[in-house]
């Protein structure tokens, strides 16, 4: 199913309208915390196993874009699309059935296996068609659609929570709102998948410069990426920015109640839902906004602010964050924005170093960064919890531990990035060479 070939005179800026249809559907990933306590208390399960629909959701989203990123670049963004789609909506409609039956272990495979898989195939299904499109900008182009996949619990946290005020939180309540997502999503993703476009044979920029041209003229093969420091290093980075943030953010809507629960003004559910939607909006307006600006002062730059001055961000929080309820919420959205930004700039960093030629595959496969974070950041924020309220202890207590840990995280991938140097030309490939390569 290739996606048909743009004709003379497309507009380039179609192509991303394609894109943020798949991504504003599955960026509702980022909405799971409104359903964590619902199904704790419908289907009597712990904070952590509650948890484990987003963490194995997240798992498959790196591992299907590892194995599927060739595949993608060989069929194409509409292949690529109408996977994610029908791997989505039907990971919500086998939750749902776990939902009305009781049957907890259907929405783990549901949400976490099946949906896991339309997120990866979706998430990378328009990287490498808009870095093509957009040779001159990619860190703009790049942040625009994975704006919308940090921008999709902004349309969901309150839709989500609307609903199960409507429905009931209840098992019959949270299925039928799993229903509603997957059919609603279903058309919506449809959108993307007819409009999407490929551009012609060689395009040009206004400059006349090969569109399918990397930087200086470095192309890589994803198989010959994997075998380079730079790649492992990125990997790193992102698996440090990740964890830090994701951990976090998978558990918003509880903590900001936790944190300022035995105060003169408690956090409502409503209000909880909220912030999450207020971290949602920060984390798409990095995205574009950040990426785009590393457009301007470089990767390697704008990835010392995200993991330097994020550090500096989680240090507030742990020391004063119970203090200030508008500190908390301000740091937690500078945190977001940085969490967001590193997501749509790391396949522009890619770009830079590895060309495009096989940039798609390669991305993907380092996904598998997000993966390993998507497993340590929920359980490290969430087992400590549980601990520390065994322990007896409550509120902020509950994440001054986890916080320390992401910034000493943090500071890890820092150190990871200063590592950063120009591919070896040992790992280049030559024109002639290259012929996409098989999985």
């Amino acid at each position: 199913m290739s996606p048909p070939v743009a004709p003379p005179g497309w507009s380039r800026w179609l192509v991303p309208p394609a894109a943020l249809s798949v991504h504003l559907s599955i960026g509702q990933a980022y909405a799971w915390s409104v359903f964590k306590a619902p199904l704790e208390s419908a289907l009597d399960i712990s904070g952590t196993l509650s948890a484990l629909p987003f963490q194995l959701g997240i798992v498959m989203l790196g591992l299907s874009a590892a194995f599927g990123g060739t595949l993608v670049e060989r069929n194409g963004p509409r292949w690529a699309m109408t996977v994610a789609l029908v791997c989505f909506s039907c990971g919500f409609l086998l939750s749902a059935l776990g939902a009305w039956t009781g049957q907890y272990w259907l929405i783990v495979l549901g949400y976490g296996f099946v949906g896991g898989i339309g997120l990866g195939i979706g998430y990378i299904s328009p990287v490498s068609t808009l870095i093509k499109w957009f040779p001159d900008r990619p860190g703009m182009a790049t942040g625009i659609a994975i704006m919308g996949f940090g921008g999709g619990a902004l349309i969901a946290s309150p839709w989500s929570t609307r609903m199960l005020e409507s429905f009931g939180s209840g098992s019959s309540g949270i299925a039928a709102a799993f229903l509603v997502h997957g059919l609603v999503y279903a058309v919506f993703m449809a959108l993307g998948v007819l409009l999407i476009r490929v551009p012609r044979p060689a395009p040009q920029d206004a400059a006349g410069t090969d569109a399918t041209a990397g930087a200086g003229g470095v192309q890589v093969s994803a198989r010959n990426a994997v075998r380079t420091p730079q790649f492992w290093l990125l990997w790193l980075v992102l698996v440090m920015n990740v964890t830090a943030g994701i951990g976090i953010l998978e558990k918003a809507a509880p903590m900001i109640t936790d944190f300022f629960g035995d105060t003169s003004t408690p956090v409502s559910v409503t209000a909880a839902a909220g912030f999450v939607a207020l971290l949602s909006a920060a984390n798409m307006a990095g995205r574009i906004g950040w990426s785009s600006t590393s457009d301007l002062i470089g990767r390697k730059n704008i990835y010392r602010v995200y993991l330097g001055v994020g550090a500096l961000m989680y240090l507030l929080i742990a020391l004063f964050g119970d203090v200030s309820k508008p500190l908390f919420v301000l740091c937690a959205l500078v945190v977001l924005s940085f969490y967001g930004g590193g997501f749509a700039t790391i396949p522009a960093y890619l770009k830079d170093l590895f060309g495009t030629y096989e940039v798609g595959a390669i991305h993907g496969r380092l996904l598998t960064a997000w993966s390993t974070a998507g497993v340590l950041g929920p359980l490290i924020v969430n087992w400590i919890a549980d601990r520390q309220e065994e322990a007896g202890k409550q509120g902020p207590e509950l994440y001054g531990t986890s916080l320390f840990i992401m910034i000493g995280l943090l500071v890890v991938g820092f150190a990871a990035n200063e590592l950063v140097r120009p591919v070896h030309a040992k790992h280049h490939v030559e024109e002639a060479a290259r012929v996409p390569e098989s999985v």
